[in-house]
């Protein structure tokens, strides 16, 4: 399965996919914006919320920029038999990208 997903493509699937939030929880206190429908998940708690997660549904994952915290989360959920890819340049990209960003 392919790791990423390019912003300008997320549109088109956001309200199909489970959306999660991975910034780390400094990062994500830091901001006041979110992606519409995204739940946030502490990717330093991921032991205790990985087995909730479905195997059959597609996840899109996204952290600040797309760098270390996605590749980390997207590993292991790959690992796990999630069908999980993450945002390229994460809420960073899909701003810049013209996409919806909401305040949480």
């Amino acid at each position: 399965m392919e790791r990423t997903i390019k912003p300008e493509d997320f549109a088109a699937i956001a309200d199909t996919a489970i959306v999660l939030d991975v910034r780390r929880k400094e990062d994500r206190d830091a901001s006041n914006e979110t992606l519409p429908f995204a739940l946030w998940k502490d990717p330093a708690q991921i032991d205790q919320w990985i087995g909730a997660l479905p195997h059959s549904h597609e996840v899109i994952i996204y952290c600040v920029r797309g760098g270390a915290v996605s590749n980390s989360v997207v590993d292991r959920l790959q690992a796990d038999g999630v069908k999980a890819r993450f945002i390229e340049g994460g809420i960073e990209g899909v701003k810049a990208a013209g996409g919806k960003v909401g305040r949480k």
